[in-house]
């Protein structure tokens, strides 16, 4: 019950709040990025990371974090947040949302993240490939980090579950141990030539390490392919 006529609103009191702070301690990003993590947890809330019970939110926070280590924009912060709604949850109609609540920036960097619009989803491979492509020739520099980011995380997600649980962890993705491990490394080179980020390093270095617990060997003469840009092979490194 709340006495003496006083009505709590969030966003006075924090302003109120922010008079006394010191510049160091004031929060960095507006409002905007809290309502795109309401959003973003409402979109998501009964998802969870492929094969596990871990709340899929943890993902886009993680990936959001990446984003502003690396001195990622607020637009960038709040298309991290959502990079996966369209494929997850409601495809067009759920990026128009995106682009009427943050504006085009938010909405073109979240359409570069975003390998299908469509439900059910195309194939896994064809997809895929076709995903590269747009990186390699398509995508905006303004998407590439939270492209980096998300696929850094998930990367090194996989490499811990490898760790513990061996190659069969890999089983769970629709492309498999081989699959997946290619289209790792596919990533990795194209965001090699296109981004000069330590974070790349890092992403080159987590798939050497996912290649290596899963067992698999390099096909050289498949990722010089993949890294001169003749996508449309069909092999998926064997």
């Amino acid at each position: 019950m709340i006495s003496h006529g006083f009505l709590w609103n969030p966003r006075r009191t924090r302003s109120a709040l922010f008079r006394f702070l010191p510049p160091a301690l004031v929060m960095p990003y507006s409002e905007r990025f809290e309502q795109a993590l309401i959003l973003a947890n409402r979109l998501h809330a009964s998802q969870f990371r492929k094969g596990t019970t871990v709340p899929y939110l943890t993902h886009l926070l993680a990936v959001a974090a990446i984003v502003g280590e690396n001195g990622g924009s607020e637009d960038q912060m709040i298309a991290a947040l959502l990079h996966d709604a369209p494929e997850d949850q409601g495809g067009h109609e759920t990026l128009e949302l995106i682009r009427t609540q943050f504006g085009e920036t938010v909405a073109r960097i979240v359409a570069g993240c975003t390998d299908t619009f469509e439900s059910p989803k195309p194939p896994w491979k064809a997809r895929k490939n076709a995903y590269i492509h747009h990186l390699k020739t398509e995508i905006d520099q303004e998407s590439l980090p939270v492209v980096l980011a998300d696929k850094l995380h998930n990367a090194r997600s996989i490499v811990d579950d490898l760790k513990i649980q061996g190659p069969r962890t890999l089983d769970r993705f629709t492309g498999g141990i081989e699959g997946t491990v290619w289209y790792y490394r596919a990533i990795a080179a194209v965001l090699n030539e296109l981004l000069d980020l330590p974070a790349v390093e890092r992403l080159n270095e987590i798939v050497d390490e996912m290649e290596r617990l899963s067992g698999i060997v390099k096909n050289r003469t498949y990722y010089d392919a993949i890294k001169s840009g003749d996508l449309d092979r069909d092999e998926t490194g064997r």
